[in-house]
């Protein structure tokens, strides 16, 4: 029997992650009752050719800046105006670069379904008053007055548009949404896990991006795969301290679902944080002449969650509890010299004899498993 209510799904956001999801979200809205066939896309007009991008993806049915060689399903329909793409939206699906969130969703205030509900594949933080840092998905709940779940995992967009099988986890607390946002997202090749632990996994998807810059410079210098093992462990460890330090509650078994280890690794050996960080260490430029080299418009998460996250630790004395991170963040905005980096965490507390932070002291503090929907 069919919906009467099918709902109704926009994507805030057309990079090429947010242009693979519009791929599979268009295929499922396509296909399943209870989700309206027309999927509207969220577009920042650009010329492209002499013609607006909006066209060509309307015309062709191909992001021919962000995703070239990918057809989009038909129904999904780009728009330049993000209003008019959002609001008749049951489903926001956020898939931009964090910076431009706040404004965003001041755009939306006002204009949305007030029952929608939103899900944010936004990988990064913001900077909140008085030193500390917000979660995305928090922003969004706050400026919208509409409940955010998240989606990270081991999903490099290239990957998932040629549909190789890969896992995603989505952090969703309420038991009546999650399945729907699951179905909403999941195929064949993209396996979907839901956990209750929200917070974990935004966090999660954020901090492995800084990790990625280190294992770049590891790259860059030309050390080796077991000076990336030490790396990217020792960032897993600080990626634990900071959800066990700054989000009490968390559950350790999330850091074992897709949106933790899982990441940490595709992306300390694939992303686009580990790239532009191994030619930051070889050809001396910018961090951000090399984005603007390398990235095709796309923008780096790394530096800026560093420095977020920087911020957040300078505020509250703890740089020297997370040397990984903090050397990551020097490095980037040229307070260190990439040649430094092993020396700043040669001393890591992991590897002191009287630890400063007991890993299996931690474990006790993740007193329940991962509850699964």
């Amino acid at each position: 029997m069919a919906c009467t209510n099918p709902k109704k799904v926009c994507i805030v956001g057309s990079g090429n992650w947010g242009s693979a999801i519009a791929k599979i979200v268009g295929n499922n809205a396509a296909q399943l009752k209870n989700l309206d066939d027309r999927v509207t896309m969220y577009v920042y007009e650009e010329i492209v050719d002499g013609k607006k991008l909006t066209e060509i993806i309307n015309e062709t049915h191909e992001n021919v800046k962000y995703l070239p060689g990918h057809k989009l399903p038909p129904n999904v329909v780009a728009v330049p105006d993000v209003v008019e793409a959002a609001k008749d939206a049951d489903i926001l699906i956020f898939v931009v670069p964090h910076q431009f969130i706040r404004t965003l969703c001041s755009t939306l205030l006002g204009k949305i379904k007030p029952n929608a509900i939103a899900l944010s594949l936004i990988k990064g933080f913001d900077r909140a008053e008085g030193g500390g840092i917000d979660l995305i998905s928090h922003i969004i709940t706050r400026h919208l007055q509409i409940p955010c779940s998240v989606l990270m995992g081991a999903n490099l967009a290239g990957e998932v548009a040629d549909e190789k099988f890969c896992e995603t986890t989505i952090g969703c607390k309420d038991i009546l949404a999650g399945p729907l946002l699951r179905d909403v997202i999941q195929t064949s090749y993209f396996r979907v896990v839901v956990v209750d632990d929200e917070d974990t996994v935004e966090v999660c998807g954020a901090l492995k991006n800084i990790v990625a810059c280190g294992a770049g410079f590891v790259d860059g210098l030309g050390l080796g795969d077991n000076t990336k093992a030490a790396v990217i462990r020792l960032g897993l460890m600080e990626m634990v301290k900071f959800v066990d330090v700054f989000y009490p509650g968390g559950k350790l078994s999330t850091f074992f679902e897709s949106c933790g280890v899982a990441d940490l690794i595709t992306t300390c050996y694939g992303g686009r944080n580990r790239k532009v960080s191994e030619a930051f260490v070889k050809t001396g430029k910018s961090i951000k002449e090399l984005e603007d080299e390398m990235l095709n418009g796309q923008k780096l998460q790394g530096p800026y969650t560093a420095e977020e996250v920087n911020y957040m630790l300078k505020n509250k004395g703890m740089e020297d509890k997370f040397p990984l991170f903090t050397a990551i963040h020097k490095i980037c905005t040229g307070l260190l010299k990439p040649s430094d980096f092993i020396d700043c965490i040669r001393n890591h507390p992991e590897h002191m004899d009287t630890k400063s932070y007991d890993y299996q002291s931690s474990q006790k503090s993740y007193h329940r498993s991962s509850s699964k929907l």
